[in-house]
């Protein structure tokens, strides 16, 4: 069977590695066979890679969601790039898309992104010659007159004790990649970059499901207010009617006080409820990255409680793990600390590296003179190959690999449970909304119930047929019923955003997008020469570089 021709020169160079043959053996004359040393090396960069490769765990995932096929759900793939659409609320459509333009917290992760990518060109430069400096000097020499070594007056090689000297030169050094640390490092770079795009789509998901549900919850409490406001009419007519009677010596008046408790008792919920909603729209000028005065103004419009669509789709659990950036956060963790399980292991063996120096030397000692600096004569200078092994480390190294296995262990059990967690969060939110939209179908109906009765209690109070107890009792439950009528229908559009954030819509919006604003990124690059980092096409490593990391073009 035919064999490939790097691997066949992969073995000859390990071969010859191995056996101690004269390629690896650096001699003043053989400058050749440093080369051919230094080819074979590079040969064998691309074969070795210590450590182990990742492999996705084995995951539990449910065909089908519990809820799925009734109840209005189905189990089509959701339209979630702009879901929050669904309530159809052109009010919180604009909030969502201010909070996506100025969220503070949000731009705080898209800065995180930049550092990532940063992160990578350090590990993409790695793979290159690690140290590369230009070097000059010139300084004046003074040997000592009683050195053992100093020459003496009137001998041949007198030249003084004193001498200027110059040089001019280069140097690097590289430390080649024979086990694939550099290549783990950059690896885990890679994961390390987008781990950061996943936390910063999370982010989203979380900002515009925040921010849904404090809409929501704003438009409840504007409705829970008004409720209190129109039961107090409802309570100021019978504290009427009361008086009326008391006044008339129908009743005593024992019916004006209590009329006048349930009427101050309902006064002083309003307060409350005021107070939890200007906290709530607070709460909402943080999300929006707005003071809180500002807030008003954009609430301006239909204040109802935003509607949901008759049917929702939903999808299926194996489409989480494509969806979700939590997930696939979790997951990029558990790949960066696997490269790092290589980088730990590569310190077992030998690391070999190519060092040289070019330069030119002269001095004003003897019969020469500090102008011979440019000669070609004044040069000096070496080359070669270099290893360095560490043994004897009494199980440093062995430990550290096992401690960075034991991460990565750590981290695929939190991968494997963040999947599960997903499945829980989407069940209850599917279950939360199923079960609100059954419980307001009840509810609505207790509050007519409770509307009827305090009418019919009201007409059997004037007509003195029943005492001021019986519509006290129903004007309270009233009070109740519609409260918790509003809070109800409040539950099912939260329901919704529950559904939605477990199913991690709402971060696609962001394709095409930088990952901060305009503003930011032209002050960024004011202040710092970013070269092409801060455009988007040049963040996310593309599928061939992730592939071969030996040949990357370095970030300039």
């Amino acid at each position: 069977m035919e064999t490939d021709p790097l691997e066949r020169t992969c073995r000859v160079s390990i071969r010859h590695i191995q056996s101690g043959s004269p390629i690896c053996l650096v001699h003043h004359a053989a400058l050749g066979s440093i080369f051919s040393l230094f080819l074979a090396l590079l040969a064998v960069l691309g074969c070795t890679k210590v450590g182990p490769d990742y492999a996705t765990p084995s995951l539990k995932v449910s065909d089908t969601w519990m809820g799925s096929g009734k109840d209005g759900l189905r189990a089509e793939t959701p339209e979630q790039a702009e879901w929050w659409k669904a309530l159809g609320d052109p009010v919180l459509d604009s909030l969502v898309q201010m909070a996506y333009r100025q969220n503070l917290p949000l731009r705080t992760v898209g800065v995180r992104v930049f550092a990532a990518r940063a992160q990578l060109g350090i590990a993409v430069g790695l793979l290159y010659p690690q140290s590369q400096q230009g070097f000059g000097s010139i300084q004046y020499n003074r040997s000592s007159e009683r050195a053992p070594a100093s020459p003496q007056p009137g001998t041949s090689n007198a030249v003084g004790f004193g001498f200027w000297e110059a040089q001019l030169g280069v140097s690097a050094s590289w430390e080649m990649d024979f086990w694939g640390k550099l290549r783990r490092a950059v690896e885990a770079a890679d994961s390390n970059l987008l781990g950061a795009i996943a936390a910063y789509d999370n982010a989203m998901v979380t900002l515009s499901s925040d921010l849904a549900s404090t809409y929501v919850l704003i438009r409840t409490l504007e409705e829970r207010v008004q409720i209190a406001r129109d039961n107090l009419v409802i309570q100021q007519e019978s504290l009427r009617i009361a008086r009326a009677r008391f006044e008339g010596g129908a009743t005593s008046e024992r019916d004006v006080q209590q009329a006048l408790t349930q009427l101050n008792s309902t006064e002083a919920s309003i307060p409350q409820l005021e107070t939890s909603l200007r906290q709530t729209q607070n709460a909402l000028s943080i999300l929006l990255a707005v003071p809180p005065m500002e807030i008003d103004p954009l609430l301006k419009g239909d204040s109802r409680i935003p509607s949901v669509p008759p049917t929702i789709a939903v999808g299926i659990p194996a489409d989480l793990l494509r969806r979700r950036p939590d997930i696939r956060l979790a997951e990029l963790r558990a790949m960066t600390q696997c490269a790092q399980i290589g980088i730990a292991k590569a310190d077992l063996y030998p690391m070999f590296s190519l060092t040289g120096s070019f330069g030119l030397l002269a001095s004003d000692a003897g019969q020469f003179g500090i102008g011979d600096l440019f000669s070609w004569k004044s040069r000096t200078g070496f080359i070669g190959p270099t290893f360095q092994w560490n043994i004897l480390n009494y199980g440093q190294i062995t430990n550290q690999v096992r401690i960075q296995d034991a991460r990565f262990q750590e981290l695929l059990l939190d991968y494997q449970n963040a999947v599960l967690q997903a499945q829980m969060e989407v069940e209850d939110g599917l279950v939360a909304f199923v079960k609100a939209q059954e419980e307001v179908r009840y509810l609505t109906l207790a509050a007519d119930a409770a509307k009827r009765s305090v009418e019919l209690s009201l007409i059997q109070y004037r007509e003195g047929a029943t005492d001021y107890t019986t519509v006290l009792t129903a004007q309270q439950a009233l009070l109740l019923q519609q409260d918790n009528l509003v809070i109800g229908r409040g539950d099912v559009p939260q329901g919704l955003v529950s559904i939605y954030r477990a199913l991690g819509g709402g971060w696609e919006m962001r394709a095409g997008q930088d990952f901060i604003p305009p503003d930011i990124l032209e002050t960024m690059k004011n202040r710092t020469n970013w070269g092409n980092l801060l455009t988007p096409a040049a963040v996310e490593p593309t599928p061939q570089e992730k592939k071969d990391a030996l040949f990357r073009a370095p970030d300039w």
